[in-house]
């Protein structure tokens, strides 16, 4: 199938949306990819539902009508500009996970906001929706929900496994594939959410632009080391994060640069903290996301790391575009009802699909 996938992160940077071919179990064709931005009424009115939905994550706050709308209008527009690129063409189907406002697995609630009925009824095209609740119903964490697409990116890496996918957005997670197949993936702590948060505190733009806030900056270790005793790093994996569950404030008494060297130390220590949930140690981390594009995180990583750091374009991949490509993925195999997440990369008890299906309404 031709299929058109859709991504939100945390971060508010953007949705991203990709083409691809796929029978949902190997890769056949990519078209286009491209990034497109929430205007700043939009991205207002999520952030007002994120932050309702924080002080109560049981309720159904008054914030989030309009942050539905605004979620769909700005995917809507996502969807007609990446089918009018050239080589677009005709897509069979969407998938379209919508953007997460809440993510809290223990009290098994994950919230995404997005009206997918109203996607499929505007280009005649059936939507694969709500991708996380039934893994979260079973007893899953919800996320990450990439693994299985990495499996068979990883099958054309050209590296041998083990090797590990790791996505820096606005929560990092990795992905640990063995040789025999095995999946293990997990959020590793921060990606980008910190580090943009702090930046933009400071009036200093909406992220730190090629590291060079950090760069510039000294780690204070002892704000560090505070962020390091957080209880997430305690727990066994598959585990999984919202954004919001760390905050800046250890480094709130800091300089804006020796915060941003502070909480890029941190993304990075966050990640090789992690290793000794691994089953073995990986040969390669290849790495998607905005994260890859940040110079000063990757040196910080590399140092961390006792294995190479690639950026996924050096594989012919499209680092920025991986995850909306994962939900077109994804959305082949629920049509197929074929597992969405296994025991190894959920916490889920069994191999499980999900997501729900809107239907295009039927020509006149």
């Amino acid at each position: 199938m031709r299929v058109l996938g859709l991504m939100s992160g945390t971060s508010l940077d953007g949705i991203d949306a990709a083409i691809l071919e796929t029978d949902g179990e190997a890769i056949q064709g990519f078209g286009p990819a491209a990034t497109f931005g929430y205007t700043a009424d939009e991205r207002g009115a999520v952030e007002r539902a994120i932050a309702d939905a924080l002080a109560d994550p049981a309720g159904t706050p008054a914030s989030f009508p309009a942050a539905a709308r605004a979620v769909t209008a700005a995917h809507l527009r996502a969807v007609e500009a990446i089918l009018a690129l050239p080589g677009a063409g005709a897509v069979d189907l969407i998938g379209f996970p919508g953007q997460t406002v809440l993510h809290r697995p223990e009290i098994a609630r994950t919230l995404q906001l997005g009206d997918a009925d109203a996607m499929a009824a505007r280009f005649g095209t059936d939507v694969v929706h709500d991708f996380r609740s039934a893994d979260v119903a079973a007893g899953g964490q919800g996320a990450p929900f990439v693994p299985l697409y990495h499996a068979a990116l990883a099958a054309s890496s050209g590296h041998a496994a083990p090797l590990a996918l790791l996505n820096l957005g606005g929560v990092g997670n990795v992905t640990w594939i063995g040789a025999d197949g095995a999946l293990l993936a997990f959020d590793t702590g921060p990606g980008n959410g910190l580090i943009d948060q702090w930046v933009a505190r400071h009036g200093m733009g909406a992220f730190d632009e090629d590291g060079r806030l950090a760069a510039g900056g000294r780690v204070d270790e002892a704000a560090l080391a505070a962020l390091m005793r957080h209880p997430y790093f305690g727990r066994p994996a598959p585990k999984s994060l919202d954004r919001y569950d760390f905050t800046p404030e250890a480094v709130a008494g800091l300089s804006p640069v020796d915060g941003a060297a502070t909480l890029t130390e941190f993304t990075a220590a966050s990640v090789a903290a992690c290793l000794p949930l691994l089953p073995e140690p990986p040969t390669v981390w290849i790495v998607c996301g905005g994260g890859r594009r940040n110079p000063e995180l990757m040196r910080r990583l590399a140092a961390r790391l006792p294995a190479p750091c690639l950026d996924a374009d050096r594989l012919g991949w499209r680092g920025d575009s991986v995850e909306a490509e994962a939900f077109a993925f994804l959305a082949v195999r629920s049509l197929r009802g074929l597992p969405l997440s296994v025991p190894g990369t959920t916490g889920v008890p069994r191999p499980l699909t999900g997501g729900r299906l809107a239907r295009a309404p039927l020509a006149a």
